[in-house]
């Protein structure tokens, strides 16, 4: 396994800054931002943004890592005595947050191919959590036997990406989704 060597004082301040720019102007602007904007605000030159985020991906993640793990941590604590109310729960919560923060949804549904377990890590955070939510309702029956993790996230990001920017939306899509069309 290779050993990934600790960032100095002025590197580590370096990445904090350009997290710090680009989750401001990912914000406001999306998550197709200006790259370069980006290290010009953070007061770096482009080679050092790339150094830090070898792609537009890995930025990303790391600008939404904080609230992913916040997303997780708290399907983690559910009590798992209501599996299905608690799956949808979490899945409307997740859809929100992407709803919310432009480009997220879209950066989430470019897949694993060719990415860096870097790249992956709020997916994969994502995925964990949702595996666990998934097994638990599939346990009691309240989940259609051929419905994945993967499905799910998918399904909730989809619904994100065609309403972001209106969470209200997001939430009554998803939950449209999820409970089916027939009364």
């Amino acid at each position: 396994m290779e050993q990934v060597k600790p960032l100095r004082a002025d590197g580590r301040r370096n990445r904090e800054r350009i997290v710090a720019v680009a989750a401001e102007l990912v914000g406001r602007d999306g998550a197709q931002v200006s790259l370069e904007e980006i290290a010009r605000r953070a007061g770096v030159g482009s080679a050092t943004l790339h150094r830090h985020f070898p792609s537009r991906q890995a930025l990303l993640e790391a600008v939404f890592r904080e609230g992913v793990a916040q997303l997780c941590a708290r399907a983690a604590a559910q009590p798992g005595r209501k599996p299905a109310a608690e799956l949808a729960s979490w899945l409307e919560e997740v859809t929100v947050y992407t709803a919310t923060h432009r480009g997220l949804a879209t950066a989430l549904l470019a897949g694993p191919e060719g990415l860096t377990a870097e790249e992956l890590c709020c997916t994969d955070m994502l995925l964990d959590v949702l595996r666990g939510l998934v097994a638990r309702a599939s346990s009691v029956g309240a989940l259609h036997s051929g419905a994945t993790s993967e499905d799910l996230l998918t399904l909730a990001n989809s619904i994100a990406v065609a309403n972001e920017g209106d969470p209200a939306a997001a939430r009554r899509v998803l939950r449209l989704a999820l409970n089916g069309i027939r009364p």
